[in-house]
């Protein structure tokens, strides 16, 4: 069988990464691919984004199994394109991937359900929003109500930076732009990725999503500066505390609305103090995201046993009940080396000049690369994501190091403390 990975990005390359470990596959295709997937010799980029193309080629080339890796495609309605020629493909529909395309569907979503999630409004007209936040306290939040990057979020810290965000958000957007306001949530944050089939939900291992650009959490947000898996903070009893809170309603209400819910979904979550309810911490919902996380796909993806193919196969007929996934039981660690001045202004055309070799319990995913002849240039913000295994925290987080000392480009940022979380005492 052949299959098909729509994206160009690090989640894309890793999940065509795990693809090729599979027997079930003759081919493996990557629409339209990077400078990582163009270097292996197990995948074919295919130069092609448009929907209908992606469909058309499918079709010609008879791909088995399509899954799609990035939100746009997802907001563009590439699964009721392939659904509409009978192809078989893994993400949700145009319709339901307004969990992640609009703010304000996800939060009237949310609210309408009972899922935990901050106090919000939404709004149109920069006098309405800043009346409401004369009326607020700082921190506040103010999020682009579409789709932005992983980047349409100020943590406002003031009213006057807050103000300040709403008028960028509103102007950027144009003719019908809308911002929403939420209230600030303090806590730690964790990353809940699973797989629904539409009926049945599947967890897949718990994750932690580093968001800000510094050392210590500090500096601007950003798509992810990297990553690890398992999460010390999500503990059996969390585990099942979000499922029962926020996955399950989540995957039910889709449902009951008319809206099936078929593909990867991933809940961002605020992990608070602990409140009344069995000692537990309380948990929200900051965001839903229609698809994988990134950079928290390449450290989970690294510790899946499970054949990748067979999962997403019980997943297209409806019998993700019957899969049993299996876990390597170390921690995988993933580092995210951006461009100079990335998030603002990503520097493109530095070439890379030094990757570490390959390994069995390191592997460097590439995200904004291309290869032009010989060489493999910087092509947007976040470039490599360097991830490794080890049996602890520490023993990952070293060996993705050492493996970032081997690698080179001009302007070559990232974090030093990729894991920090995890490394801290808890009670």
């Amino acid at each position: 069988m052949k299959a098909l990975v729509i994206g160009s990005g690090g989640r894309e390359h890793a999940l065509a990464w795990k693809l090729g470990h599979s027997r079930r596959l003759s081919r493996i295709f990557v629409a339209p691919g990077n400078g990582g997937t163009a270097r292996d010799r197990r995948l074919q980029n295919v130069p092609i984004t448009d929907p209908e193309a992606l469909a058309e080629f499918a079709q010609r080339e008879d791909i088995g199994l399509t899954v799609v890796g990035p939100e746009a495609p997802l907001a563009a309605g590439v699964v009721d394109t392939f659904r509409a020629r009978n192809l078989r493909i893994f993400g949700p529909t145009k319709a339901a991937a307004q969990l992640e395309s609009s703010k304000d569907f996800a939060k009237a979503f949310m609210q309408r359900h009972g899922i935990p999630t901050a106090e919000y409004q939404t709004f149109t007209r920069v006098a309405d929003a800043h009346a409401y936040l004369d009326r607020k306290e700082a921190p506040i939040v103010v999020k682009a109500d579409g789709l932005a990057a992983g980047k349409g979020v100020v943590v406002a810290q003031t009213r006057a930076e807050a103000k300040e965000a709403v008028e960028a958000m509103l102007a950027l957007g144009g003719a019908g732009a809308r911002v929403v306001i939420e209230d600030f949530l303090a806590g730690e944050e964790a990353s809940f990725i699973v797989m629904s089939d539409g009926r049945n939900v599947l967890a897949l291992a718990t994750s932690q999503d580093h968001k800000r650009l510094g050392d210590g959490d500090t500096g601007p947000n950003t798509g992810g500066m990297g990553a690890y898996s398992p999460a010390p903070v999500v503990t059996p009893q969390l585990h099942a505390k979000v499922m029962r809170e926020i996955i399950v309603p989540a995957v039910n209400g889709m449902a009951s609305d008319g809206v099936p819910y078929v593909g990867f979904l991933y809940a961002g979550l605020m992990i608070g103090a602990e409140n009344n309810a069995g000692g537990l911490p309380s948990v929200h919902t900051l965001e839903f995201n229609c698809r994988l996380g990134d950079p928290e796909t390449q450290p989970i993806l690294m510790r899946l046993k499970t054949d990748l193919v067979h999962l997403l196969n019980h997943a297209l007929n409806g019998r993700l009940d019957e899969v049993k996934l299996e876990w390597d039981r170390r921690t995988a660690l993933g580092v995210v080396l951006a461009a100079h001045g990335y998030p603002d202004e990503p520097r493109r055309g530095d070439e890379i000049t030094a990757l570490a070799a390959e390994a069995r319990d390191c592997v460097t995913f590439h995200a904004a690369t291309a290869v032009e002849g010989d060489r493999l240039r910087v092509t947007g913000g976040r470039v490599l994501c360097v991830t490794a295994l080890g049996d602890s925290v520490r023993t990952a987080q070293k060996r993705a190091y050492d493996a970032i000392a081997k690698t080179h480009f001009d302007g070559m940022q990232y974090r030093h403390d990729i894991g920090h979380h995890a490394l801290k005492p808890r009670g």
